[in-house]
């Protein structure tokens, strides 16, 4: 299968098509065949070296698609469950084994498109918003590059 891979970090040129065999999941992992990636800001981080990832990697944090195959200890996801997640690197490719625990399924409603677009940037909204710091009645708020 052909996956993005970098071998040190830099700008875009450090970004190679290769090919690569990807082992069976693991237990607690799911194998997705993409349909579609999302392409972050995490995702420049990473190849800069702003982010450290181990080397060689894959790149990418966020798709969608259809389960493949499921590994021992996997009994909510099943081969044909479409699916999106992120926080797992390597979706720039056609197929990832993803932890399960990482993916939501996706219903009808929702396309492959607007779940690898959203999922990433909706968390990080959710997390600011929710977590960071927890935004009152009353208060004003701006969002910006809502892109």
């Amino acid at each position: 299968m052909k996956a993005i891979r970098i071998h040190k970090t830099g700008g875009p040129d450090v970004l190679t098509l290769e090919d690569i065999t990807l082992a069976p999941p693991g237990p607690h992992e799911v194998r997705i065949r993409h349909t579609v990636i999302g392409v972050n800001f995490l995702d420049i981080y990473h190849r800069s070296g702003l982010y450290p990832l181990p080397l060689p990697s894959g790149i990418g944090s966020e798709a969608a698609g259809v389960v493949e195959l499921a590994g021992d200890n996997v009994a909510d996801l099943k081969r044909g469950d479409r699916v999106a997640y992120t926080g797992a690197v390597g979706s720039y490719a056609q197929e990832a084994n993803v932890p399960a625990a990482r993916t939501v399924k996706l219903p009808d409603s929702i396309s492959d498109e607007i779940a690898a677009g959203s999922l990433l940037k909706g968390l990080t909204a959710h997390y600011l918003l929710r977590w960071l710091y927890p935004v009152k009645s009353g208060e004003t708020i701006l969002v910006h590059a809502a892109a």
